[in-house]
């Protein structure tokens, strides 16, 4: 039985001609000339691939309703003036097969091209257990005498008619009517966009996966456009990142995607380019479903979200709000409305430090240095609450120790020059140098086994991704290793952790940043990641949940960050942890002040002591349920031990709304807010009569 080559070796074995033998679940498939062939296509219920006889492709959606025009959907380049992508099909074979993934369908044709003679194979993967995503791997042989240099490679090129739509009403952004379609794209921008955002005709993004700027980069390699009658999705299922693009741009006529990255690569005589393991999904819905069906996937290649313990799911207080000139009395008189409110999380937050860098405590702050830091953690207990260090690792200030001792583990561009952490005035170091993790791992032994932290928030936009370093102290393979070693970094810092406490709550927070997917591995607790609205606490929430699990540990990060500084509902509503950075009884910066008033106290004790009595992350994110960018009102849902909670959001609602995902029998309907009763319903008789300005949550319980 031959398995899904997992081997680079393997690959290139099958790629060059390797025989592949067939499963014999249904088929004995051999290759085949292509001549009075069929043409090519593979499918289940949920995504069609089809090929004609230059290797174009063509991508349809459930009951084969066409989601893409015909398009060469590989190219190479080897010039401003030179793009390789009409190869001639010559051989084509369809089998079953199993792997790694289960059992399945394999697809794999093979291409040539005469001048320059390069032969093209074509391998498409569909799993039984994972409908309606194709995994997808290109691979080219240099049949040649002379070598031919390569600039830029394309993959997955795909065009969708861009037809516009009328449906759906009135959307976010728009003036008049709805877009034609809706996107989610894992890149990060140093301006922090939305990752889910209305797409109309000038849309044009890049999605890169490498630095946008001096420290904002990395990302999740996935693109998903969608409309309301379905949507088709393209990245890559790579272990590691990958510096490629994703460009996604949009016409009056058309909506185009693609996976890209330039190269400098001479291919000598019979010489084989692998492109990265790439996929393309069709859905019907938003993105959810995609990002739900790559997390699984990933799990089983190696990158999972460790399961959260309890405490990940405890309310949050954190110091922030008095800033770095935080001190230690300033937290202590805090501590009692904390515990009173029904928190649970006493955060130490940026401030507390001398510098980045070294690390050590500020004495200005905490007169007793050290010794103040552990007693204030046993204050912070004494008071029923667990404590949490802020950190921001790969991060040196000029003038730390640790840089006049240790420029050695900074990181270096080609021109030897150091990269930027703008927020702190720092340099990045290098996380792929080994005395750099040594160092990193050390003061975490010592924040949690020594100073007594349950947990920690390591934060900082710099921590998505680093650029290629070129220090020569590293003696790196090559300068992107330090960019796939970050994952080993944020490993061997959680492996830390929980080797001090086994039941560390370790926070990554990669400000404003879209997350790097292949840091997952490496914290249990993600928050909204300084959300600048509620739209962005909620589509970041439903992101999270698909990338993470449906039962992640997904904080909506400080409430006064939400629109107008109080929207506890756009937290608890998905499924959120709530979280706070009051100050109290007084605060030291009027002009910035979030000190906790008479008038707010009432509304934080009543969300906090709601969220305590439903504890919703603990139950499941039903985000297949709604689609986020063309239902209105914007719904999410979770089902927790036979309930149904419902959140809606909008301005000035009224309508009826459908309760989707109910079982069998009666639910009595019941605004967990206001406390008032709505009605029943049934799964058949789903739909309720509402009427609410900016939200509405509802729980739905079995009569």
């Amino acid at each position: 039985m031959k398995k899904l080559p997992t081997s680079r070796r393997q690959f290139l074995q099958l790629a060059a001609g390797a025989g592949v033998a067939s499963t014999g679940f249904n088929l004995m498939a051999k290759e085949t000339a292509t001549a009075g062939a069929a043409a090519p296509v593979i499918g289940d219920q949920r995504i069609h691939l089809e090929f004609d006889s230059e290797m174009r492709l063509r991508v349809s959606g459930a009951a084969q309703a066409a989601l893409t025009g015909w398009s060469a959907a590989e190219r190479l380049d080897l010039g401003p003036d030179s793009r390789l992508e009409r190869f001639q099909l010559r051989s084509q074979s369809l089998e079953d097969m199993e792997g790694p993934l289960g059992k399945g369908t394999r697809l794999r044709l093979v291409g040539r091209l005469d001048a320059p003679q390069i032969e093209k194979t074509v391998v498409v993967e569909l799993y039984r257990n994972f409908p309606g995503f194709a995994v997808y791997q290109v691979s080219y042989r240099y049949l040649g005498q002379e070598p031919v240099a390569i600039s830029q490679w394309t993959q997955l090129a795909l065009t969708v008619p861009n037809a516009g739509t009328a449906s759906a009403g009135a959307t976010r952004g728009a003036k008049d009517s709805a877009p034609p379609f809706w996107s989610f794209c894992g890149s990060t921008h140093s301006d922090r966009r939305d990752w889910v955002q209305p797409v109309r005709a000038g849309f044009k993004q890049d999605n890169f996966m490498g630095m946008e700027a001096s420290d904002y980069g990395g990302g999740t390699p996935i693109v998903d456009v969608w409309r309301p009658d379905g949507g088709v999705a393209i990245g890559h299922i790579e272990t590691t990142p990958r510096l490629v693009s994703l460009p996604l741009s949009c016409s009056a006529t058309e909506l185009n995607l693609s996976m890209t990255e330039k190269v400098k690569q001479t291919l000598k005589p019979g010489d084989v380019l692998v492109l990265p393991l790439a996929f393309v999904a069709a859905h019907r819905g938003d993105y959810f479903t995609v990002l739900d069906t790559y997390r699984r996937i990933m799990a089983v290649r190696g990158i999972a979200s460790p399961q959260p313990p309890k405490a990940a799911y405890d309310a949050i207080w954190c110091a922030w709000g008095y800033e770095r000139d935080c001190t230690l009395q300033m937290i202590v008189d805090t501590l009692p409305k904390v515990r009173e409110l029904g928190l649970r999380w006493a955060v130490i937050d940026d401030g507390w430090q001398t510098n980045v860098g070294d690390w050590k405590v500020s004495t200005v702050r905490y007169p007793g240095g050290e010794a103040d830091m552990r007693g204030l953690v046993k204050t912070i207990r004494s008071q029923g609450l667990e404590a949490r260090l802020w950190w921001a690792p790969l991060a040196v200030a000029p003038g730390s120790d640790l840089l006049h001792d240790h420029t050695d583990m900074l990181l270096l561009d080609k021109d030897g020059a150091v990269q930027n952490v703008s927020w702190w005035n720092s340099f990045y170091l290098c996380p792929g140098y080994q005395p750099t993790v040594d160092y990193m791992t050390g003061l975490v032994r010592k924040f949690i086994g020594d100073w007594g932290y349950a947990g920690l928030k390591i934060d900082g936009q710099h921590l998505n991704s680093v650029a290629p370093c070129y220090n020569p102290a590293h003696k790196h393979a090559r300068p992107e290793e330090s960019v796939e070693k970050l994952q080993d970094f944020f490993q061997a810092v959680y492996a830390a952790a929980l080797q001090s406490n086994p039941q560390a709550v370790v926070e990554l927070c990669p400000c404003g940043t879209s997350y790097s997917f292949f840091n997952f591995r490496s914290f249990n607790q993600a928050p909204a990641s300084d959300p600048e609205s509620s739209w962005q606490v909620r589509h970041k929430g439903k992101s999270l949940k698909a990338l993470m699990g449906p039962s992640a540990a997904f904080a909506g990060d400080h409430v006064e960050l939400s629109t107008g500084g109080a929207d506890f509902a756009s937290t608890v509503g998905i499924g959120g942890i709530v979280s706070t950075k009051f100050t109290w009884p007084r605060d030291p910066k009027p002009k910035d002040s979030f000190l906790l008033t008479p008038a707010h106290e009432p509304i934080w004790r009543k969300w906090i002591a709601l969220y305590n009595e439903k504890q919703l992350p603990l139950g499941t994110y039903r985000g297949e349920l709604y689609d986020i960018g063309f239902d209105r009102p914007e719904t999410h849902v979770i089902e927790k031990a036979g309930r149904f909670y419902y959140a809606f959001y909008g301005r000035d609602f009224s309508g009826s709304v459908p309760l989707r995902g109910l079982k069998g029998g009666r639910y009595r309907v019941r605004d967990y807010y206001n406390e008032r009763n709505l009605g029943e319903v049934t799964a058949r008789n789903n739909r309720l009569q509402v009427a609410f300005n900016d939200f509405l949550v509802i729980e739905a319980v079995p009569a």
